[in-house]
């Protein structure tokens, strides 16, 4: 919360406050206008949506559609439903003690409305801040018509009520989030009943609980998420109900590594350690983001799916950790990834894969390694022509070999380095400053591009790889 509240705290100073009711969707208009003009953005640390996602939301609020959002996992609609909230009014009053927060100028619960005739002007108000304005709901299949529009409170009953009495109503979550934002994600899981249960809510704008003969209206923003998948493939959203949500938001993983590389900058968090530094060399940092690029386009993953985002993030902090691990056990103050500290990432990604097939022909770490190379290819074939490898290659051809490990200490790497011809130069260029530890990585990822080049051999040694010519 920003600031206090109004000061307004009855009915009466309300009034005389000079305060102006608007509807929920009048006050998204406005809000969303006034962003605009201001130059605000709407959707904080959502990247990659501005000319696609971003233009799609703004017309749906101008127009006071309803939203659904349809997008792969990892794809930020939960950000972006959240973060509408901040397109609220800051403070707004209701009735005090009201349990569908009943607007003091135009209440509709029996209650409200007894309390206003009985006290007048000196009805209590309550200040309601926008993030208590937003309600969130997981769908599931135990979801009931209950849980979202309401029932018989029975404890009510039993205090001596009539079971037709409206008072008895205990609301569900749509109800008490009278004047706000109602979220449902993963629409599809809610059971075909309880969709049906929806429609006045949306089309008619009120509530109808069982066994009352009384309709609400209700003043509410009801936006949900689903996987496309879902949605147009299982057939599990009925079909009016399709049809009530104005606006389908469809939402896209980032279309350049770029940007992908940048939602990482923002979210991946750094193994901080006490006395040793972190530096990601812009070759490394391309190649994770490089990684799940190349399962998107992989046939052996299931590609309705999707790969998120989060794969990049969990990767990147999968890498910074096992540098600054072979950091600490050799005593370096710097810490740097290398190629061979992608093996580490096989825990990050594969849980994060869905293969498109189901059986023996090949696992997840098979599937996450070949993505790994491709990844590393890519990347070098980018950032080092391979003509300029010429010097290096004709040492290898003379009967040098070099052994390479995640556990080798960066001082090890350095040995022998200048009798390699321009191996030295190359690395520094690449690694952009001379510390062991950056050496040591670009050389590292120099030796693994020649690799999948066809220009060296790599194999298995005890301390980790060996490359050489034959």
């Amino acid at each position: 919360m920003t600031g206090s509240p109004p000061e307004a705290r009855t009915l009466g100073e309300l009034r005389a406050s000079g305060w102006v009711r608007r509807t929920l969707r009048e006050e998204l208009r406005r809000n969303l206008v006034a962003k605009m003009r201001a130059g605000l953005p709407i959707f904080e640390g959502v990247l990659g949506y501005e000319d696609s996602v971003v233009p799609a939301v703004q017309n749906a609020l101008l127009c006071g559609h309803d939203l659904i959002f349809l997008g792969e996992r990892g794809q930020a609609k939960s950000r972006m439903i959240r973060l509408l909230v901040s397109l609220l009014d800051e403070w707004m009053p209701e009735v005090a003690g009201s349990e569908i927060r009943d607007d003091p100028f135009a209440p509709v619960s029996l209650a409200a409305r007894q309390r206003i005739e009985t006290e007048g002007d000196d009805c209590e108000i309550r200040w309601v801040h926008r993030s208590e304005r937003y309600v969130e709901k997981l769908a599931t299949p135990d979801t009931s018509i209950a849980d979202l529009i309401g029932d018989v409170d029975p404890v009510k009953v039993a205090a001596g009520r009539s079971l037709g009495d409206e008072l008895t109503i205990h609301f569900g979550l749509v109800p008490r989030t009278n004047r706000g934002i109602f979220c449902i994600n993963e629409l599809p899981d809610l059971t075909e009943k309880v969709q049906v249960g929806l429609f006045n809510v949306m089309e008619e704008r009120d509530i109808q609980v069982k066994g009352y003969r009384v309709r609400l209206p209700m003043d509410i923003l009801v936006v949900a998420s689903a996987n496309p998948e879902d949605y147009t493939s299982r057939g599990r959203i009925i079909t009016p109900l399709k049809d009530r949500y104005a606006a389908q938001i469809r939402t896209h993983y980032p279309r350049d590594r770029e940007h992908e590389l940048a939602i990482v900058d923002r979210e991946a968090k750094v193994p901080e350690v006490e006395g040793v530094s972190i530096h990601v060399p812009p070759f490394m940092r391309d190649t994770v983001g490089q990684i799940t690029f190349e399962a998107r386009l992989s046939p052996d993953v299931n590609q309705a799916s999707g790969v998120s985002v989060r794969m990049t993030i969990a990767n990147f902090e999968t890498l910074m950790a096992a540098a600054v691990l072979r950091a600490v056990a050799a005593s370096e103050s710097e810490a740097v990834p290398r190629i061979s500290d992608l093996a580490a990432l096989e825990a990050s990604s594969a849980g994060k894969l869905e293969l498109e097939y189901a059986g023996a022909e090949r696992d997840e770490f098979e599937v996450v390694r070949e993505l790994q190379k491709r990844a590393a290819k890519l990347v070098f074939d980018a950032s080092i022509p391979l003509e300029g490898m010429a010097p290096v290659l004709e040492s290898f051809e003379k009967g040098w070999k070099v052994e390479v490990g995640t556990g080798m200490p960066s001082d090890e790497y350095l040995v022998g380095l200048d009798e390699i011809s321009g191996l030295r130069d190359a690395a520094a260029r690449l690694a952009g400053g001379d510390s062991p530890a950056r050496l040591a990585s670009a050389i590292e990822f120099i030796l693994e591009g020649l690799h999948l080049s066809n220009r060296l051999n790599k194999t298995a040694s005890e301390r980790g790889a060996l490359y050489a010519v034959s």
